[in-house]
C-alpha cells in the first residue's frame, strides 16, 4: 500500500468517526432531537458537525478504497 493510499485511508476513518460521534452524542448526551430539531445549542452544533463531516468522511472512504483496489491491481 502506498503511503498517500494509507493517508486518505486514515483521514477517511477519522472524518467519518468523528460524526458518527458527534451524531451519537446529540442523540444520546445532547438531549436527544425532536420534532423541531435538537433541545439545546450543543446538541445543534454535534449535529451540523456530523452533518458536514459524514458526507465527507464517506466520500474519502470510497476514494480510498478505490485507490487500495487500484494499487492491488497493478
Amino acid at each position: 500500500m502506498h503511503s498517500d493510499t494509507r493517508t486518505l485511508l486514515r483521514s477517511g476513518i477519522g472524518i467519518f468517526s468523528t460524526g458518527v460521534i458527534a451524531a451519537l452524542l446529540t442523540l444520546t448526551v445532547f438531549g436527544g432531537v425532536g420534532h423541531h430539531g435538537p433541545h439545546t445549542d450543543a446538541g445543534w452544533l454535534s449535529l451540523m458537525l456530523a452533518m458536514g463531516c459524514l458526507p465527507t468522511g464517506l466520500m474519502t472512504l470510497v476514494l480510498a478504497i478505490a485507490k487500495v483496489f487500484g494499487d492491488r491491481s497493478r
